[in-house]
């Protein structure tokens, strides 16, 4: 059984009033979840209602992923959350929390390939992607139980280019394990 993956959009813009900013990185990450079978959570976004009335009112105002049709999926499958800011940590029901990270500290590094493989043996993973100027804040990275550096380079991703790559290079080495734990050749 394969552990739930999320991806995690952290809101560190305005945390009073809703951006244009926020609502387009909701429309790129949403077809991205939804391709790659990850579920999706906003992170203190100032939203109201249930997600599903959430995911219908973003749709109303993108033409991203087919008018915010992933994004409606990923709501009729409850696979789209909202989240408060975390006080004391995380729903448990997401498992570890990543903080993506060019640099990780090397206590709490994680590569893409010990998370696939974690998650082929049924954990749960919540990665956390930095809106805004900033990125994450500190307390969340010593809140976080580890830190991915989606490139294993060091290289600086913009916003949306991190949020298509966590899932492309988690599902791509998943796949690759499930072929060698079932002796196909490559």
């Amino acid at each position: 059984m394969v552990g739930m993956l999320t991806l995690a959009l952290y809101n560190s813009y305005d945390r009073r009033r809703l951006h244009e900013a926020h609502l387009r990185a909701v429309a790129r990450a949403a077809p991205v979840a939804y391709a790659y079978g990850f579920h999706l959570a906003l992170v203190g976004f100032p939203l109201e209602g249930r997600p599903a009335e959430v995911a219908g009112e973003i749709s109303g105002h993108t033409t991203i992923g087919e008018g915010g049709r992933y994004l409606l999926e990923l709501a009729g499958e409850n696979r789209f959350h909202l989240l408060d800011f975390p006080r004391k940590g995380f729903p448990p029901q997401f498992g570890r929390v990543i903080a993506t990270t060019r640099k990780p500290q090397a206590d709490r590094a994680i590569t893409p390939l010990e998370v696939s493989r974690r998650a082929l043996a049924g954990e749960s993973f919540l990665f956390l992607v930095g809106l805004g100027r900033h990125g994450l804040p500190k307390e969340i990275f010593k809140m976080a139980h580890h830190h991915l550096d989606v490139t294993g380079r060091g290289v600086s991703l913009e916003t949306c280019t991190a949020i298509g790559a966590i899932p492309v290079r988690i599902i791509t080495f998943m796949e690759a394990l499930k072929w060698t734990m079932a002796g196909k050749k490559t």
